[in-house]
């Protein structure tokens, strides 16, 4: 799976797990789904990605790492 798509399903599943918590715990989970949110709006803007970053180091390629990797 590439990096792209690794983030797409990150920030997906920590948006329904913020919203679980905060129906079964606690009301102010809400700003963990509010900081997913603010944060993937600015790296649509920056380019910036924190969770990016942490892929990469985890060994996680690109769609055109992959791509390369298969033309090889």
């Amino acid at each position: 799976m590439s990096l792209e798509r690794v983030i797409m399903a990150f920030a997906g599943f920590m948006v329904l797990l913020s919203l679980a918590l905060t129906a079964w715990l606690d009301h102010n989970f809400i700003w963990l789904t509010v900081f997913v949110g603010a944060n993937l709006l600015q790296s649509a803007f920056t380019g910036f990605c924190p969770a990016a970053m942490l892929f990469k180091k985890l060994g996680v390629k690109t769609a055109t790492e992959l791509a390369i990797l298969q033309k090889e």
